[in-house]
């Protein structure tokens, strides 16, 4: 089982994906609130945190970093409207692992339940190009372009790479390279180690700024 967390202020909306998800086999909702609260979060102990990014009487963005300060172990998808690229920055740089659209499907909700749950990170085709530049446009005023360039990587950890810039999923990469998906997890961890990255967003930004020189 999936458990679950939601933090909606707008008690129709909660009630209602509350309700939704309840029905689906492999999820348990073990919270749902209008504020973040640390403690119910710490107790309810969720592997997803779905969390509204325009709350009225809190700040989505602390909320994400005392989620992932507190539940270490949980993981945040922002849910609603489309941040600005700075904004976006800000969450994934807060430990979020994924975004659902306002105007996204229920079973688009649940797929990225599940995939954040298994540890990808999702991100909608409306983001990535904001989110990737911006990320690539910080390395290079860290200076950390020039460390990056010298990790020695085999041909096919680059073929993973620029697969991942493309926004290809693991099942996906597998299928086109025609190998395992546990190959393909496998590859994944190497270049991150390599790399010195925590997250598949941040190996597709290097993907993305290698590729546009």
């Amino acid at each position: 089982m999936i458990s679950v967390a939601l933090i909606e202020d707008n008690r129709m909306v909660r009630e209602g994906i509350t309700t939704m998800l309840g029905q689906v086999s492999d999820f348990s909702v073990v919270a749902a609130a209008s504020r973040g609260d640390a403690t119910l979060l710490r107790d309810a102990k969720p592997q997803v945190v779905l969390l509204d990014v325009g709350l009225w009487d809190d700040d989505s963005l602390r909320v994400a970093e005392t989620v992932k300060r507190e539940c270490p172990g949980s993981r945040v998808v922002i849910m609603d409207l489309l941040p600005v690229h700075e904004e976006i920055v800000e969450f994934v740089n807060a430990g979020v692992s994924g975004f659902i659209l306002k105007d996204a499907t229920f079973d688009d909700m649940v797929r990225t339940i599940r995939a954040v749950a298994s540890g990808e990170h999702v991100l909608p085709p409306e983001m990535t190009s904001s989110l990737f530049s911006q990320i690539a446009r910080d390395a290079v005023v860290r200076g950390k372009a020039a460390m990056l360039e010298s990790v020695q990587m085999t041909p096919r950890e680059r073929e993973v790479i620029a697969l991942i810039g493309e926004g290809l999923s693991n099942k996906e990469i597998a299928t086109r390279l025609n190998i395992a998906t546990y190959t393909v997890k496998s590859h994944v961890r190497n270049v991150m180690e390599k790399l010195a990255l925590h997250t598949r967003l941040q190996i597709a930004a290097f993907a993305h700024r290698n590729t546009a020189r």
